[in-house]
């Protein structure tokens, strides 16, 4: 699907004219392809004059493939988050293709950025008046939405953290709500990678794209904004391995926990062991039957070697109670 957008008194506006003449109208500035098929892709290399990358070529890491000028145009790819909130974040590319005065966005996931874009540039003018412009705008809003991603994620490491260290003792119930705390701190640590990725790519996209005549030669505030993007854009990946180490010192502090639940109930049974030890010694040596036993005939034997079990129990408990170690 491609949608194309025009900036008419500041505000970003949908194209609604004929498709004949998108490319003379100048205020065409913005054709935005989300899953596009080969016939649309074909019928926008013939409007332009640029060739689209597939999405196989879209998805290779080495950054020749992702960065690089062809026929005057510049082609910047990078990771963008989606769907940060499920259970199931996505992380897939985002071409940007800035050719002359138009920029065309290739994209075959829904990143939140963009609808949120698309809503703030049809209400207020965010300064958008060329192709270049408008990409700084569209660079400004994804870092602003992996800032808030970052900033729900920082939350809810917290809450991971209060749950790992629970005051007094543990009920059952909270004993066994460990290995979910697990699969949280995997799920925390899977988003943080994401966004960690999105960011470093952004961050080569923002200094591949500085050097381009329009942002490199532009006017101050163009060149300010351009700035004002890469520096947030290194604050929060230094942000992003702050919450690197939480997540890795939650991950250590809930491993140790589950290591002293184990030790505690292996700590159970050693005691158990030590306590039923004695009674099961008497046991053995008055259940040998040997014809000449002292207390064989003995009329009180039988009640006094069952008191001597459950005494030889009870001192042994006690012992470890007034110790501690229960």
């Amino acid at each position: 699907m491609i949608t194309t957008y025009i900036v008419r008194n500041g505000l970003l506006t949908t194209y609604d004219g004929p498709p004949g003449a998108i490319l003379a109208a100048d205020e065409v500035l913005w054709h935005d392809m989300q899953a596009p098929t080969l016939e649309e892709e074909h019928q926008l290399e013939t409007l332009l004059g640029v060739e689209i990358p597939t999405r196989e070529e879209m998805e290779e890491i080495e950054a020749s493939s992702r960065l690089y000028t062809e026929g005057g145009a510049f082609f910047l790819t990078a990771s963008v988050v989606a769907n940060a909130h499920s259970e199931a974040p996505q992380l897939a590319p985002v071409t940007f293709i800035l050719s002359g005065n138009r920029l065309v966005t290739v994209r075959y996931h829904a990143p939140r950025s963009f609808a949120t874009f698309r809503q703030r540039a049809a209400k207020a003018d965010l300064g958008i008046r060329s192709g270049t412009t408008l990409l700084i705008a569209i660079f400004e809003t994804v870092t602003d939405r992996l800032a808030d991603i970052l900033e729900a994620a920082a939350r809810r490491h917290d809450d991971i953290s209060r749950d790992v260290f629970v005051s007094g003792a543990r009920s059952p119930e909270q004993r066994n709500q460990l290995s979910q705390i697990l699969e949280r701190i995997g799920q925390a640590e899977d988003m943080n990678a994401k966004i960690k990725e999105s960011l470093a790519t952004l961050d080569r996209v923002i200094g591949f794209f500085s050097l381009a005549p329009d942002a490199k030669k532009g006017a101050a505030d163009r060149r300010s904004r351009i700035k004002t993007v890469a520096r947030d854009l290194r604050s929060l990946a230094d942000y992003a391995n702050a919450q690197t180490q939480k997540i890795t010192f939650l991950l250590d502090a809930t491993l140790g926990m589950v290591n002293i639940e184990q030790n505690g109930i292996i700590k159970i049974f050693s005691v158990a062991a030590v306590v039923f030890l004695p009674p099961t010694l008497i046991a053995s040596i008055y259940g040998m039957n040997f014809r000449f036993m002292p207390e064989l005939d003995w009329q009180l034997g039988y009640p006094f070697a069952l008191g001597l079990q459950v005494l030889s129990a009870v001192l042994p408990y006690l012992y470890f109670k007034r110790k501690g170690w229960l």
